[in-house]
């Protein structure tokens, strides 16, 4: 019977997560699962939404969420047949044709994506993400006309947005209209003298008018404000190349490396500098990681057999021109060049063969080009579109070729990217609705929770965060996993989802056996809390407080949940077009509610990202969280993320100097904090404390958060 009861307890708590088609609650389940989405837990709110779909499949919302976290996960197919099932379902959902139309543009599908945008529009003809985007994908269709007329529109609405200056920018290079293309570059750094794409723009333009000292002066300010983009190396080092400046060139691939150690551009082309300037085995070395990459590339195996002979590596050179003349079998080059090869290595017969092979084929070849026919590496062709040239080579002369360009013929070159891939690196990230965070106003770094995941980042925060609070409970071992103290947190993988699924219904079981048990009750709002049913969590974190009154972690926590839930609320009380791609806030106000921006590294948001501030119409939900930090502090002082996150609390009230005698008190605690000089580093700048200000992002910086330095750097330069 006491087996039997457990088994019925167990089906029971599994019910309340997934319960039957005839049983589910889908608007919690609905709720969930955009908790889920917009904490970027892409993985499990599709597990969320499908139960959705499964027991109402006629409610067309479900398919809009499950698209949205399929695009983040670059699942476009998938995206774009749910979106479409979305539609048949109310046509009505503008935000459905948006994101169907960048669905369809991620998978080249441009025409479609403009009529889904075209739809859009009908409804919100001013909605800047589906003007931009339609732009964009008539520039990828080349109807360079008509994204001329969409950008018009565009800045119409919107006249004070960089961006679409510098569409059209672009859009008037193509056009062959230089003149205006450098006006609209101008103009969008009058808007904004720190956007690096305008500075990054204006040098591709100087690069192609062979202005190469104006054009590296643009790359070294786009450098100087956004030091991690890698194109703006690429291009730079093309741009010392043609000054002969070698060396500087390898220094600017040596970045792109350091930061990607597998970029194939920069590593080819490092390689061929290294050859110039006598570093063969380094160049090699250049080679092999393009080749490990890129298995086909054979201007990389052709390099290297070069290297391989000027370094004595005979049968090494022969297996790469192998594989280069299996491949090219009319490069005659390749057959003298195996000839000497073979002859160095005393094979005098074969090397014989390949001589007159390589002559009776260039006489062969010299005749079919007589006769009007376009001979290659790869064969004879009548006509340039049988040979798969392209008629209009966007490389510069014969110093330089696209990525793309497969001629053997081209070995050479250095790499610049094609034509496409500028488009999809300029525009990529507007195209997916991350427009505005090239400009977003600067943020808090984030609260802290405690937690079982942490997003692995840049910085080490294990390195500056120690709490014996949580070493002591951790060493009671009354939970099954290892909790930490973590202010990113990760998204959980299926595995990870059901494993904690698993785990409710284990302590709900434990629980049902001893109501008293708070350790059972707290692992379960964990559990809540990490597959994001919020109000659960809530729910268990004050239980245990009812059981144990001193329970330091479960205040925290619950305090961290209430915010997040707000957080929810706020984003959901303003325009639904925020429940984009990443989901993230990126229409906010600063602290003084001023326009003055700073400049930030979109990458280091994360999901736990705090807005500066939001205007506060939820005073009682904020006054339980501070309550409950307070409790925090009340039974243990030295818990010093309690001050950390009331203090961010007190940002977001404008309360700026109590926040800052806050952020004192965890610093006090913890000289190494650095999240919290960042924080009372921004205080202090918004309430006109400058040199203090700036002295606490230089610490924070020294202690690891480089996000702090461009900060500095604006407010130096202001």
């Amino acid at each position: 019977m006491k087996r039997l009861a457990i088994i019925i307890s167990l089906l029971l708590a599994s019910l309340a997560i997934f319960p039957s088609q005839a049983q589910i609650n889908t608007k919690r389940m609905l709720t969930i699962g955009r908790n889920a989405l917009y904490f970027e837990d892409y993985v499990l709110s599709i597990q969320y939404f499908n139960e959705v779909i499964k027991a109402k499949p006629y409610l067309a919302e479900p398919y809009l969420y499950r698209a949205l976290a399929k695009l983040n996960l670059d699942d476009f197919h998938g995206a774009e047949t749910d979106l479409t099932y979305c539609i048949d379902r109310n046509p009505f959902l503008v935000f459905a044709y948006l994101y169907r139309g960048i669905a369809r543009q991620s998978e080249g599908e441009y025409i479609a994506a403009i009529s889904d945008y075209n739809k859009g529009l009908e409804y919100r003809p001013e909605d800047r993400q589906m003007l931009i985007n339609k732009g964009i994908a008539q520039i990828q269709s080349k109807d360079f006309d008509s994204a001329a007329v969409t950008f018009d529109i565009l800045l119409k609405y919107h006249p004070k947005m960089q961006q679409a200056y510098l569409m059209r920018s672009n859009v008037h290079a193509e056009k062959g209209d230089t003149a205006m293309a450098f006006q609209d570059i101008e103009q969008s750094l009058i808007l904004d003298r720190f956007y690096a794409p305008a500075y990054g723009q204006r040098a591709i333009l100087l690069l192609q008018q062979e202005r190469y000292g104006d054009a590296e002066s643009d790359f070294n300010e786009a450098i100087r404000i956004e030091p991690r983009q890698i194109a703006y190396y690429i291009n730079r080092g093309l741009v010392r190349f043609h000054l002969n400046n070698l060396h500087g060139a390898m220094d600017d691939y040596d970045a792109v490396i350091t930061l990607s150690p597998e970029n194939t551009i920069a590593r080819f082309n490092r390689g061929l500098l290294r050859a110039q300037v006598g570093e063969l085995s380094r160049a090699v070395e250049d080679f092999d990681v393009v080749i490990r990459n890129e298995p086909d590339n054979f201007m990389a195996i052709y390099n290297r057999a070069i290297l391989n002979e000027e370094t004595g590596k005979y049968p090494d050179a022969i297996r790469d021109l192998d594989m280069v003349l299996d491949e090219y079998p009319n490069f005659v080059p390749g057959y003298y060049f195996r000839s000497e090869v073979k002859r160095k290595m005393k094979d005098a017969k074969s090397a014989d063969i390949d001589y007159w092979f390589a002559h009776d084929l260039e006489q062969k070849l010299r005749k079919e080009k007589e006769n009007g026919k376009i001979v290659t590496g790869r064969g004879v062709f009548d006509t340039e579109q049988e040979a798969e040239i392209d008629g209009k080579e966007y490389s510069d002369g014969k110093k330089t070729r696209q990525r793309s360009d497969r001629s053997i013929e081209k070995f050479s070159r250095l790499v610049v990217y094609d034509r496409d891939d500028e488009i999809q690196s300029a525009y990529g990230n507007e195209i997916r609705g991350r427009v505005q965070d090239r400009n977003v106003k600067v943020d808090l770094q984030p609260q802290f929770v405690i937690t079982y995941y942490e997003k692995v980042g840049n910085f080490d925060q294990t390195i500056n965060h120690y709490n014996k609070t949580l070493q002591d409970y951790n060493a009671r071992k009354a939970l099954k996993m290892q909790l930490k103290t973590a202010n990113r947190e990760a998204p959980l993988t299926d595995g990870q989802a059901e494993y904690h699924f698993r785990s409710i219904d284990e302590y709900s079981l434990a629980v049902d056996r001893n109501p008293e048990n708070a350790d059972a009750y707290f692992g379960r709002a964990l559990d809540f809390m990490v597959v994001q049913d919020l109000t659960e969590a809530i729910g268990d974190y004050s239980r245990v407080i009812e059981i144990d009154p001193s329970f330091l972690l479960a205040y925290f926590n619950r305090a961290v949940v209430r915010y997040k839930k707000i957080e929810i609320e706020i984003a959901g009380e303003t325009d639904e077009s925020k429940m984009t791609l990443n989901i993230r806030r990126t229409e906010r106000k600063n602290l003084s509610g001023q326009s003055k921006q700073f400049p930030q590294n979109v990458d280091a948001m994360s999901q736990n990202t705090v807005p500066l501030p939001v205007e506060n119409s939820n005073a009682y939900e904020f006054e339980q969280i501070l309550r409950d930090y307070s409790a925090c502090i009340r039974i243990n002082p030295d818990f010093v993320y309690a001050w950390y996150n009331r203090a961010n609390i007190r940002c977001l009230q404008k309360d700026f100097r109590a926040a800052i005698a806050d952020y004192d008190e965890a610093i006090n605690r913890n000289p190494l904090f650095a999240e919290a000089y960042f924080n009372r580093g921004l205080s202090r700048l918004y309430i006109g404390e400058t040199g203090k200000g700036i002295a606490d992002l230089s610490r924070a910086g020294e202690l690891g958060l480089a996000d702090a330095y461009s900060i500095i750097k604006k407010m130096n330069v202001d």
